[in-house]
């Protein structure tokens, strides 16, 4: 079974929850969030929506603020510098909601894979 990447986040997180994955999901953040020093603490018992607010809260506040530490994130997170580079920055809000669905989508990744093998 391949790994078919989710085409948002809202069908990230239902994909998540499905496979009782979500809660992994919520640990994989935390954890790497942590690594680079940007803990979220985020509670086992967020919603999926809260979780994606929070989340792009979280970016945004870094984007405007801690861009050092918003690179070093992404780095940890091993988000695909090409995807990062095809965004549009014109407008940081949206910015910030693109790639908290790459970080989304990169951390669902790792879930999946150590689910599977």
């Amino acid at each position: 079974m391949n790994f078919i990447s989710p085409k948002s986040t809202d069908l990230l997180l239902s994909e998540a929850k499905s496979e009782s994955l979500y809660l992994k999901l919520i640990e994989q953040i935390n954890k790497d969030f942590n690594l680079a020093n940007e803990g979220i603490d985020l509670p086992m018992s967020i919603s999926p929506n809260e979780l994606k607010i929070q989340l792009h809260e979280k970016i945004y506040r870094l984007i405007q603020y801690k861009f050092a530490e918003y690179l070093n994130l992404l780095y940890i997170i091993d988000v695909s510098e090409d995807e990062i580079k095809k965004l549009d920055g014109s407008d940081i809000v949206i910015l910030a909601e693109h790639v908290t669905f790459l970080i989304l989508k990169r951390e669902w990744q790792k879930v999946w894979f150590r689910n599977r093998f």
